[in-house]
């Protein structure tokens, strides 16, 4: 558990005990989630989905498959936001860093908070070279974020994202090399 924005949040692993809890930050945040998590938005509709989708995230961490994070809000145990570290190549030393906020929390510094120190986790406790963000460029607040976190843009990646019912969509890379 890392504690951030003077304790009022906490970066906790999955555990299952979220299963109820990501339920309702997903249906409360449906609109937000719905272009660019809608796998995790479809996964988690219902308490026995999600139900299913902690028990699997679970598992992914376990074996270090990829790591899911909540990000909750310590006074009323709810959650205000998911990271996930995915797409690891264990070989290159290089994974992708993904998140997302409650529409309740945004613009209160705490995704900022949490990317930094899932960042330094990845690098720490992973033993990552890069870390990727990616972010599509009509999303400013998510590009502030990487910029804030010393995530440097590369490139635009061209028909990376295909979101439900959309034409796929250019993203732009955010990389972050491990200094130490």
């Amino acid at each position: 558990m890392i504690s951030i924005a003077n304790g009022t949040f906490e970066i906790t692993p999955i555990h299952e005990k979220y299963a109820w809890r990501i339920c309702d930050f997903v249906t409360v945040n449906t609109s937000r989630l719905k272009t660019y998590f809608p796998r995790t938005l479809t996964e988690n509709l219902t308490p026995d989905l999600s139900q299913l989708f902690v028990d699997r995230k679970i598992k992914d961490f376990k074996s270090k498959n990829e790591f899911l994070f909540v990000i909750k809000n310590t006074i009323d145990r709810t959650v205000a936001g998911l990271l996930f570290v995915k797409n690891l190549d264990y070989t290159q030393k290089e994974a992708e860093l993904a998140y997302c906020i409650g529409y309740q929390h945004e613009g209160i510094g705490i995704t900022t908070m949490a990317v930094k120190e899932i960042t330094n986790w990845s690098f720490k406790e992973l033993n990552l070279k890069t870390l990727r963000i990616i972010v599509h460029r009509t999303n400013p607040a998510s590009i502030r974020i990487a910029e804030k976190c010393g995530y440097v843009w590369k490139e635009t990646l061209p028909k990376e994202h295909q979101p439900p019912e959309m034409a796929p969509m250019d993203m732009e890379l955010y990389i972050k090399t491990n200094e130490g």
